[in-house]
């Protein structure tokens, strides 16, 4: 009999503090992302089922990510933080990090594990490139070709190294006005192994090295700035080949039909992801926890590849992605076999000195 009351009064006081907890968290959310189709695929995924789930609760979306440093950085001036939840790219979350603007976490206390019974720490392996850092989806700069321009008798592009083979693959190619990923790619084609790449880059050396490498195929390259160069000049036949976002070439190939196949090899995978805000009140961080824990699990990181054509940053998410979208992730084993991530250390370093010398190299 005794036992029953303290089971009963036990089982009363967890009740009760359930009921506490829910009542601390926070009824409003204010979410911070990029506006348009991503935070679409947000909304849809799991925004909408979370509030289906706690219809008391009121998601206020500010589509300010691509200022979040700046704006994070007054709000803590100011001592008034108004945002709950940012999403951020990874290089901005790990400068918001460092200078104390985001909070760290444990992955494994405020993550779900996966589907598959990995921990949330397994099951984003090195996407998780910052303590205060949660990612929620991988895109990529990879090549994409024209397939009606393959030479005849020669298999299609399928190396990373077919960029720099003009003899087999004649024609123009398009490559971003910047170092950052040519530079990796030239190395790798100059046999340089994929594991000594940046420290070769790190001497003046092997930035050289890169450089001459480059030279091989300058006189065929395009220049481009903007995402959607490379798609347009795919589509106009300008180009045979050409590096962009892979969201970008699923939208010639699948909504364009256009004839352009994809060349994942030595893709360069970049994240974006969230942050939680350093010093939130302890109800508003309570209703983030909670929010998160949803939004980030397996199934929710599945089911926002619905809507875009980026990778679940899980592991356990990329058996659930939708078969007809497969075939687009960079995430996708039959396309993740040779890949490259971001290095955002070595560039954060290194970035001011090797932007001079290749601006010089442009203009010889």
């Amino acid at each position: 009999m005794n036992l029953m009351k303290t089971l009963l009064a036990s089982s009363a006081l967890t009740a009760a503090a359930t009921v506490a907890y829910a009542q601390e968290m926070s009824n409003e959310m204010t979410i911070v992302s990029w506006g348009g189709a991503y935070q679409n695929s947000q909304l849809k995924a799991y925004v909408e089922p979370y509030v289906e789930m706690h219809p008391e609760v009121t998601v206020v979306w500010d589509e300010s990510s691509n200022e979040a440093v700046a704006k994070l950085r007054a709000m803590n001036e100011a001592d008034n933080i108004t945002w709950d939840l940012v999403d951020v790219v990874a290089a901005d979350a790990i400068r918001l990090c460092d200078e104390g603007l985001a909070m760290e976490y444990d992955p494994d206390e405020l993550l779900a594990p996966g589907d598959d019974g990995s921990s949330a720490s397994d099951d984003f392996g090195d996407l998780i490139v910052s303590d205060c850092y949660i990612p929620q989806i991988v895109y990529s700069t990879t090549f994409g070709y024209r397939t009606d321009m393959v030479p005849e008798g020669v298999d299609a592009p399928s190396s990373i190294c077919d960029v720099f083979d003009l003899e087999t693959y004649p024609g123009k190619r398009s490559l971003e006005k910047r170092p950052i990923n040519n530079m990796e790619w030239a190395l790798l084609c100059d046999g340089v192994a994929k594991d000594e790449v940046y420290d070769v880059l790190a001497t003046g050396e092997g930035q050289d090295q890169a450089l001459a490498k480059l030279d091989t195929i300058k006189d065929s390259v395009v220049w481009w700035s903007a995402g959607a160069d490379t798609p347009q000049l795919l589509a106009d036949g300008e180009i045979f080949m050409g590096s962009t976002y892979n969201g970008r070439l699923y939208s010639v190939i699948e909504e364009q039909d256009q004839p352009v196949g994809m060349m994942w090899d030595a893709q360069v995978f970049d994240l974006d992801g969230w942050i939680i805000p350093a010093g939130l009140p302890d109800d508003k961080l309570a209703r983030v926890k909670d929010f998160l824990k949803f939004a980030t699990d397996t199934q929710r990181l599945a089911d926002q590849a619905k809507y875009i054509s980026y990778g679940p940053a899980r592991a356990s998410s990329a058996p659930k992605v939708p078969e007809d979208m497969k075939q687009h992730m960079p995430t996708d084993p039959a396309n993740a076999a040779n890949t490259f991530l971001y290095n955002y250390t070595f560039w954060a370093d290194y970035r001011d000195d090797i932007d001079a010398k290749f601006q010089a190299w442009l203009a010889q």
